[in-house]
């Protein structure tokens, strides 16, 4: 049961059981770090959903009238049928202002 315990466990850790035991007392946050980072660039580079990719994001915060004036001039000057775009995520602020993120691919195929 041991042996399973630490194979799942380096399974977890992207790395093989050997590497684990020969390592675990000689990791330092910086290594870990170091790693962690790279799996988050190469993931990223795979998968454009991933930290932003190749999506475009605009935010705003403007009073209710100008925010519908400013996601009618996006929708206008980036069709969504050809860039994809479209309001990301919006909310009223308590002074009556909305706070939201336009998003779009950055070119039409």
């Amino acid at each position: 049961m041991k042996v399973l315990t630490a194979l799942a466990r380096a399974i977890m850790r992207d790395e093989s059981p050997g590497e684990r035991a020969v390592n675990a007392e000689h990791r330092t946050p910086q290594e870990v770090a170091r790693r962690l980072g790279k799996r988050a660039r190469e993931q990223s580079a795979d998968d454009p959903r991933a930290g932003g990719g190749a999506w475009r994001r605009e935010n705003f915060v403007l009073p209710r009238a100008e925010a519908r004036e400013k996601a009618r001039e996006w929708f206008d000057k980036y069709p969504k049928a050809a860039y994809l775009t479209e309001v990301e995520f919006w909310r009223e602020l308590p002074d009556g202002r909305i706070e939201f993120t336009m998003r779009r691919l950055p070119s039409a195929d």
